[in-house]
């Protein structure tokens, strides 16, 4: 009864609030950047005297509806671009557009505004982290730039060792964070078994993160979201780069054509070299060890209301292992996408966008031990349409809705010795359909209700998610936000913790229904000082229904697919505390995360009433501090540094052994270890710094380069990654297996 009632004030809010429309002006517009083009997401846009405003969405779009007629000046901030001001004159019911073109802040370029009707479309973003493509490509990295270990950064996120670009966002694992990749969904994007992302910085425009609370537009995930899209190319001249690392090299080539632009980007790995060398004297060296990404793009624009665009990624791992004597292990694993889009702005209040997609991951791998021949397949495709509409209403309202549907197959296949010991593949349809009204019934108030309708044909299961936000500007420099929201999720990922490779996804059927939660986020953003920011932000989340493969059950064959599983709990909460210094020689941030997550599955840590008990996952850590800064202490010359701090993740310790001997099988003894409640105890504290230095210049005094040094763990901390045993010797021993070593790194890049 609640639940329907919540709905239908739900559904009421959603469209209420209209009043009879009143002829006040209107302006909008988009905003880039004067030197490459490229859309400035989240740049900050205010009237002087009346402090109304708003910030520019993803296609760097912003509109400000209900202008009193008359004269203000117009101010346009973003981090790292100097600050751009107009006076605008507007009569009544008037409705302008601008294209404003930001210069940063070591670029002498004149000032351009130039008029337009072109529209574009617009996107309140409260809950959403955007990470810049600078701060990826300065961050000193594990010898290489990566998208995910740039996220891994911000508080609320963890990261599992340092062989892991896996994003454990807010007590969730990372099957809960959905990643839209151009619209597309992409699953496992990882390299080197989880070392980097599948994501080549030179190929991306844009990455945009909602940790929690995400709104309606969205969902299939319990947690959180992130979108990336392809870098969009340069639409005024060709242009390129060429990197050359350690662990990889990158090539980005882009131009223009009449009405529109194309993007080609490539990276791939350079160890090969390497490990021919150290193959001559190790055996275990693997045979063959690569990645490659390729990313393109084309972009069209036939008239200022149209924007066409076609967009792919392939990548793919490919590893040959030889350990011990006659044992060989391969693998093969990556993603593919091919995602269409078309932007339509029908008129300054309404916007259109309709993408058709289609995905697929495929993992392979074989293992062979002396006649031993196993073999898996794990395989996902998906294809998929999706449309959105938005229009802004007179009354400070803005409406969208949209729908998501498609049909997706998912396979996993065993064989061993040649004979299939369990075989399935699912095909499921499913749809979404999302409302959402974004009121703003004065200018310190913003209310955004939301009712998101799921539908999965697999088990014919029928989802209703509803999602509010509420934004409260008591003072200028002054918000507080709220948001609350249902969420489903139909896959999950059953993950090796050790290698990504190993992982296999898995979907919700017949008898395995999807699991289910609710997330609440209470935030406080703040300036305190001009180009400064601080923030302070809680959350709890509740986890139900939660299916992964029964570790109990000895021998999966002939079991029927709901056979396999075993279903569980959990709840995270934690405070999340943020501090920014945007701009300057010296910028940087500190990130401080308090958080606690917990889990209870069948058969886990059992009391004496044969009762479950919660415990921590791995990745559970109660303490994360991380410190980033840049310093410009030179024209060319620019340092960074990156300080991480982690209170130890949880583990299962081993107390003890005891031989089994005489079995009627082998001569053999056997080793059965004894272990105690499950991650119950904690590895040691975690801490390390990275430092980067980095001299850009001229080749040639033609081309741009920079020349980058990167110090990984500068003062050797050896982290311990977990506990191996070894029960020859009598007593058993136990080795610390540790993490990365102090690592020095170079690259080299030529922009042209």
């Amino acid at each position: 009864m609640i639940r329907n009632l919540l709905y239908s004030v739900v559904v009421v809010l959603m469209f209420s609030g209209f009043s009879k429309a009143q002829n006040n002006a209107s302006l909008d517009g988009y905003i880039t950047d004067a030197k490459t083009g490229d859309s400035l997401i989240s740049a900050n846009i205010a009237f002087q005297n009346t402090k109304k405003g708003t910030s520019s969405d993803i296609r760097g779009y912003f509109t400000i509806q209900n202008i009193n007629p008359g004269v203000d000046t117009l101010v346009f901030t973003y981090i790292g671009y100097e600050e751009f001001r107009i006076v605008i004159n507007l009569n009544k019911g008037e409705k302008r557009t601008l294209e404003i073109e930001l210069i940063p802040q070591n670029l002498e370029l004149e000032d351009i505004v130039v008029q337009s009707q072109a529209g574009r479309k617009r996107q309140n973003e409260i809950e959403m982290v955007e990470v810049s493509i600078a701060f990826i490509l300065n961050l000193p990295a594990v010898v290489e730039s990566d998208v995910f270990r740039a996220v891994q950064l911000l508080p609320g996120i963890k990261a599992s060792s340092d062989f892991s670009s896996g994003l454990y966002i807010r007590g969730g694992s990372p099957d809960q964070t959905l990643i839209l990749f151009d619209n597309t969904p992409i699953y496992n994007p990882h390299h080197f078994f989880g070392f980097l992302s599948t994501f080549n910085p030179d190929a991306i425009e844009n990455v945009r993160l909602y940790k929690g609370g995400y709104p309606a537009e969205y969902g299939g995930r319990l947690g959180s979201v992130l979108l990336i899209n392809n870098k969009k190319g340069n639409a005024e001249k060709a242009s390129g780069s060429i990197t050359a690392g350690f662990l990889a090299s990158r090539i980005a080539l882009d131009g223009p054509f009449k009405n529109g632009s194309w993007m080609l980007a490539a990276r791939h790995s350079t160890l090969d070299p390497l490990l021919k060398m150290l193959r001559k004297e190790n055996d275990s060296i693997p045979n063959e060890f690569y990645f490659l990404d390729v990313n393109g793009r084309i972009s069209f624009e036939p008239s200022t209301k149209d924007e066409f665009s076609l967009a792919f990624y392939s990548g793919k791992d490919q590893v040959r292992f030889p350990f011990e004597d006659y044992a060989e292990f391969h693998l093969d694993y990556g993603n593919q996408i091919l995602s269409s889009n078309w932007k339509h702005t029908f008129s300054d209040k309404a916007f259109f966008d309709f993408s058709i997609s289609a995905a697929q991951y495929f993992n392979q791998s074989e293992f062979h031990l002396t006649g031993t021949n196993f073999e898996r397949e794990n395989h996902i495709e998906d294809y998929s349409a999706k449309w959105n509409l938005e229009y802004a209403a007179k009354h400070n309202q803005y409406l969208s809705m949209g729908v998501w549907a498609g049909i997706s197959s998912l396979k996993l296949q065993d064989n061993l010795y040649g004979t299939d010991n369990f075989a399935n593949r699912l095909e499921s349809k499913y749809a979404s359909v999302y409302m959402q009204n974004e009121w703003m019934p004065s200018k310190k108030w913003r209310i955004t209700p939301g009712l998101r309708f799921n539908y999965h044909s697999n088990g014919d299961y029928i989802r209703l998610e509803p999602r509010w936000s509420f934004e409260f500007i008591p003072a200028k420099r002054f918000r507080l936000l709220a948001s609350f929201g249902h969420y489903n999720q139909f896959l999950t990922l059953n993950s090796n913790e050790a290698f990504s490779g190993f992982d296999v996804w898995l979907s919700a059927a017949e008898g395995v229904p999807p699991s289910s939660g609710n997330q609440v986020v209470f935030s406080v953003n703040t300036i305190p000082f001009e180009g400064y920011n601080f923030n302070i932000e809680t959350y709890y989340r509740t986890m139900s229904d939660l299916f992964e493969l029964d570790p109990f059950i000895p021998d999966v064959s002939g079991l029927a697919y709901e056979d396999l599983f075993r279903t569980g709990e959990g709840y995270a909460y934690g405070l999340e505390v943020f501090f920014e210094k945007q701009a300057g020689k010296l910028s940087g941030f500190i990130g401080y995360t308090l958080g606690n997550t917990w889990r209870k599955f069948p058969g886990f840590n059992t009391g004496s009433d044969g009762e479950a008990r919660f415990y921590p996952p791995k990745y559970d850590r109660r303490h994360d501090l991380k410190v980033t800064a840049s310093y410009q202490f030179a024209s060319r010359w620019r340092m960074g540094a990156s300080f991480s701090y982690a209170s130890g993740q949880a583990y299962t310790e081993a107390l003890g052994r005891y031989l089994i001997s005489d079995l009627p099988w082998t001569n053999e003894r056997s080793n059965v270890v004894t272990v105690g409640k499950v991650n119950a105890s904690r590895l040691p504290a975690y801490h390390t710094l990275d430092l980067s230095i980095s001299r850009s210049g001229e080749l040639f005094n033609r081309v741009d380069s920079e020349f980058q040094l990167q110090l990984i763990n500068v003062y050797s901390r050896r982290n311990v990654w977990f506990y191996n045993y070894y029960f020859k010797p009598n007593p058993a021993e136990r080795a610390e297996i540790y993490m990365l070593p102090f690592l020095p790194s170079i690259s080299f890049t030529l922009n042209f």
